[in-house]
Protein backbone atom coordinates (compact mmCIF):
# COMPACT_ATOMS: atom_id res chain seq x y z
CA UNK A 1 0.00 0.00 0.00
CA UNK A 2 1.42 3.52 -0.83
CA UNK A 3 1.47 6.25 1.51
CA UNK A 4 -1.54 8.42 -0.56
CA UNK A 5 -3.59 5.19 -0.10
CA UNK A 6 -2.88 4.96 3.49
CA UNK A 7 -3.76 8.71 3.79
CA UNK A 8 -6.99 8.09 2.13
CA UNK A 9 -8.14 5.26 4.30
CA UNK A 10 -6.58 6.35 7.53
CA UNK A 11 -8.85 9.72 6.94
CA UNK A 12 -11.83 7.08 6.20
CA UNK A 13 -11.45 5.44 9.45
CA UNK A 14 -10.61 8.01 11.61
CA UNK A 15 -14.49 8.38 11.67
CA UNK A 16 -15.48 4.54 12.71
CA UNK A 17 -12.60 4.63 15.04
CA UNK A 18 -14.14 7.81 17.02
CA UNK A 19 -17.90 6.13 17.05
CA UNK A 20 -15.96 3.22 18.63
CA UNK A 21 -13.56 5.31 21.11
CA UNK A 22 -15.14 8.18 21.36
CA UNK A 23 -12.41 9.73 24.13
CA UNK A 24 -9.67 10.04 21.18
CA UNK A 25 -9.47 14.04 19.81
CA UNK A 26 -8.89 14.80 16.20
CA UNK A 27 -5.43 16.42 17.97
CA UNK A 28 -4.60 12.59 19.24
CA UNK A 29 -5.39 10.97 15.57
CA UNK A 30 -2.75 13.72 14.27
CA UNK A 31 -0.46 12.17 16.65
CA UNK A 32 -1.16 8.62 16.04
CA UNK A 33 -1.10 8.94 11.78
CA UNK A 34 -1.89 5.59 11.46
CA UNK A 35 0.66 4.05 13.23
CA UNK A 36 -0.70 0.86 15.73
CA UNK A 37 1.66 1.89 18.73
CA UNK A 38 0.99 5.03 18.89
CA UNK A 39 -2.89 4.63 18.65
CA UNK A 40 -2.64 1.91 21.43
CA UNK A 41 -0.94 4.40 23.38
CA UNK A 42 -3.84 7.09 23.05
CA UNK A 43 -6.40 4.38 23.69
CA UNK A 44 -5.01 3.50 27.38
CA UNK A 45 -4.35 7.14 28.12
CA UNK A 46 -7.99 8.50 27.05
CA UNK A 47 -9.90 5.13 28.11
CA UNK A 48 -7.82 4.12 31.00
CA UNK A 49 -7.04 0.77 30.24
CA UNK A 50 -4.23 -1.59 30.41
CA UNK A 51 -2.51 -2.53 27.16
CA UNK A 52 -3.40 -5.85 27.17
CA UNK A 53 -7.09 -4.56 26.92
CA UNK A 54 -6.31 -1.77 24.48
CA UNK A 55 -4.70 -4.92 22.33
CA UNK A 56 -7.77 -6.94 22.49
CA UNK A 57 -10.64 -4.01 21.32
CA UNK A 58 -8.07 -3.10 18.71
CA UNK A 59 -8.03 -6.69 17.25
CA UNK A 60 -11.70 -7.29 17.85
CA UNK A 61 -11.99 -3.68 15.61
CA UNK A 62 -9.71 -4.72 13.07
CA UNK A 63 -11.83 -8.35 12.38
CA UNK A 64 -14.90 -5.89 11.94
CA UNK A 65 -12.68 -4.27 9.81
CA UNK A 66 -10.49 -6.05 7.88
CA UNK A 67 -9.98 -3.59 5.04
CA UNK A 68 -8.09 -1.00 7.70
CA UNK A 69 -4.35 -2.24 8.99
CA UNK A 70 -1.72 0.61 10.62
CA UNK A 71 1.25 0.99 9.18
CA UNK A 72 3.36 -0.48 11.87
Amino acid sequence: MNEDTLQGNWKQFKGKMVEQWGKLTDDDFDVIAGRRDQFLGKLQERHGIARDAAEKQLKEWQDRHPEFRFKD
